[in-house]
């Protein structure tokens, strides 16, 4: 099966090649025989990866040392779980299961599209399998997984401690679902721009994927943070790694197309906007996978410095340049149907609120930039801490959580004052409140007040439009609350699954802002001895240590401590923090060690123990109280859940407007029709 797995590899070149030739002669020639003939071969190339990725998989699970690649990234005594994700977790296999994701979404879209968007599919296909071609020579030339040992090594060097964890065996995939997924819109932006169909047509199409995009991206990164948060030991989930940067970029470019989408849908407006925001999106992809198998930045998550780096700034320059052409050529296509009237109107709010995306999205990717640039230029590398990514983005996200409550208040094309008034009235009340009573419960740092209270008023803006959209529904229908809630949603999902999301991000930003209040306590501490303190709440917290423990368990040693937490009378499970030794089957102790948190989740705030190590009977360990860390997950969840309700299909007859003659005009908006 290895044998065919190497030889499906070079056979799924060949076939992306003829898929490329043959669907862009198609196109060209409008000859409907090379159109098909090159979708067929794009289904060839796509059978062959997968046999490929099979090939890979039964040496990892079988544990045949032969391959480099399986030598090096697992062990005999490796978890069968962690074996499975080993595709993922080294450069070749990652590259080989990206080139699998790639392949099964190009056949998709390909199938998917085969009786309609056929003036498009040609070129969609030709450059779908172009981008699978570049991948797959990569692999097979440069990072071949197959890549056999002069000899058999009794025992594999095993997988890294940090990536055996459950969020790791899912967050790589995911996030490369997400990245992936940014590939169909730019095929789709290219076959609208050669052909200059550059209508809402081919929206329809890169919708349904670039969602598909976001979703992913939403829960991979989400996974990441969780991960970080839980196995690297530093107390928090985000701390602007290039890698960490390199994942958010598509998702803010990605965020702002799924904005800007609609108004060129509803007022044929942002056209170019919308074709910039694609392309920019696919390039950022890319730009993500180069840093992080270049080797030109230092990250836990990045992988060794190779030659492939090389293939992927060659790629990206020639991606960008001909994207940067074929855009400057069609620019009179992308005129604006219709121009914007006001700048105070839904138009305009989602004009700002695209400017405030992209502005968080260029200050990441400078701040990510800026360490390779200086050593380039000065021969120093200058690092750019978290200190600078907080001073411009916390004003920008600030600024972005006012646009995500004002939007939907406004009115299209011009809002007037009634309008106005009678829109941000209630919103603007709670807002107001929430931060006034911050205020006198003791909340004095200016970021996380505004946080709360512009938090505070977007969660009133969503209240009040599914209080509207409910009440229109039980009016017109006498529909009880419970029902008149599910068919609101489920007859506009696009409206009211984005509200969710905004739902999300108003949990985000709030937790976020609980960082603020952070508290940290090193201490060292003997068996039976306790340590008190106060957390961020001024609730009094004893911790009593119950020793130093040392075991054995299947791959490892291990070193723990384990302490007695009680607050004000009450009783809390026993946190346990390890030092983890790993070891090869033969003995052998393999990579450094590696910590294991401890963790008490609670509604207000995270308990978080770390054993920095140990001297004799005294543990040396870190305490630390973490506000809202809770609602970073359950911000994240509401989310992904806001885009699957937005993304899941809806009936034909919904989508053309059959149920709006069921209400009365005035009501129509308001009850989700």
């Amino acid at each position: 099966m290895i044998l065919v797995g190497e030889l499906s590899l070079w056979i799924a070149l060949l076939m992306g090649l003829w898929a490329v030739t043959l669907s862009f002669a198609g196109g060209w020639l409008r000859r409907e025989d090379l159109i098909v003939s090159g979708e067929r071969g794009l289904f060839a190339a796509t059978g062959f990866v997968v046999l490929a990725s099979l090939g890979l998989w039964t040496a990892l699970l079988t544990s045949d040392f032969s391959l480099r690649y399986v030598a090096s990234f697992t062990s005999a005594n490796l978890p069968i779980v962690y074996k499975f994700s080993a595709f993922w977790g080294g450069q070749a296999g990652s590259m080989l299961f990206w080139c699998l994701v790639l392949a099964v979404y190009g056949a998709l879209a390909t199938w998917t599209n085969r009786s309609k968007n056929r003036a498009l599919m040609p070129w969609v296909t030709g450059t779908n399998a172009l981008v699978l071609l570049f991948f797959v020579a990569a692999t097979a030339i440069a990072a071949n997984p197959f890549e056999r040992l002069e000899w058999v090594p009794p025992d594999g060097r095993g997988l890294n401690p940090q990536l055996q964890n459950p969020a790791m065996a899912i967050h790589p995939p995911l996030l490369y679902f997400g990245y992936v997924a940014t590939a169909i819109p730019f095929a789709f932006a290219v076959g609208a721009l050669v052909t200059r169909r550059l209508d809402a047509e081919w929206l329809g199409a890169v919708r349904k994927w670039s969602l598909i995009s976001w979703v992913f991206l939403t829960v991979g990164i989400l996974l990441g943070m969780w991960w970080a948060y839980v196995e690297l030991g530093w107390g928090g989930y985000w701390m602007w790694d290039p890698v960490e940067n390199a994942s958010l970029l598509p998702w803010l470019t990605g965020t702002a197309f799924l904005h800007s989408i609609m108004i060129q849908e509803k007022r044929g407006m942002l056209r170019k906007w919308n074709v910039t925001l694609v392309v920019a999106t696919f390039l950022l992809s890319i730009f993500g996978t180069f840093i992080t198998r270049s080797g030109i930045i230092a990250s836990v998550h990045s992988f060794a410095q190779s030659d492939i780096g090389a293939w992927f700034a060659t790629f990206l320059v020639l991606v960008f340049a001909a994207s940067v052409w074929l855009v400057s050529i069609r620019l009179k296509d992308l005129e604006s149907k219709a121009e914007l009237e006001a700048m105070i109107s839904r138009e305009a709010a989602f004009l700002y609120n695209n400017l405030v995306l992209v502005g968080i999205a260029f200050s990441v990717l400078w701040g990510t930039l800026f360490p390779i640039l200086s050593e380039w230029i000065r021969g120093t590398k200058i690092t750019v801490g978290e200190s600078f990514f907080n001073t411009v983005n916390v004003p920008l996200g600030l600024l972005l959580l006012a646009l995500t409550g004002i939007g939907p208040l406004i009115a299209w094309r011009r809002a007037s004052v009634a309008n106005i008034q009678r829109q941000f009235a209630g919103p603007a009340f709670v807002g107001v409140v929430a931060a006034a009573a911050l205020w006198t419960l003791g909340a004095r740092e200016l970021y996380p007040l505004m946080a709360w209270g512009l938090g505070a008023f977007v969660a009133g803006t969503i209240v009040q439009e599914f209080y509207k959209g409910v009440g229109a529904r039980m009016r017109m229908h006498g529909e009880h609350v419970a029902l008149a809630l599910v068919r609101l949603v489920s007859r506009n999902r696009r409206r009211y699954g984005g509200y969710i999301v905004h739902a999300g991000i108003v949990m985000l930003f709030s937790a976020f802002a609980g960082m603020a209040f952070k508290a940290e306590h090193d201490v060292t501490l003997t068996d039976g001895q306790v340590f008190t303190t106060k957390d961020p709440y001024g609730r009094e917290w004893t911790f009593t240590s119950e020793g130093i423990s040392a075991f054995k368990a299947l791959n490892r040693d291990v070193v723990a401590i384990a302490l007695r937490p009680e607050s004000e009378g009450r009783s809390f499970p026993v946190l346990t923090s390890e030092k983890r030794q790993h070891f090869d089957s033969r003995g052998n102790p393999t990579f450094q060690p590696s910590t294991e948190v401890g963790i008490l989740s609670l509604g207000r705030q995270d308990v978080y123990l770390v054993l920095a190590g140990t001297i004799g009977d005294r543990a040396e360990v870190r305490i630390n109280f973490t506000p809202l860390v809770m609602w970073v997950w359950n911000g994240g969840i509401l989310m992904a859940l806001g885009g699957l309700i937005v993304m899941w299909p809806q009936s034909e007859r919904k989508r053309q407007g059959g149920y709006v003659t069921e209400l009365a005009p005035q009501h129509a908006e308001a009850a989700g029709v």
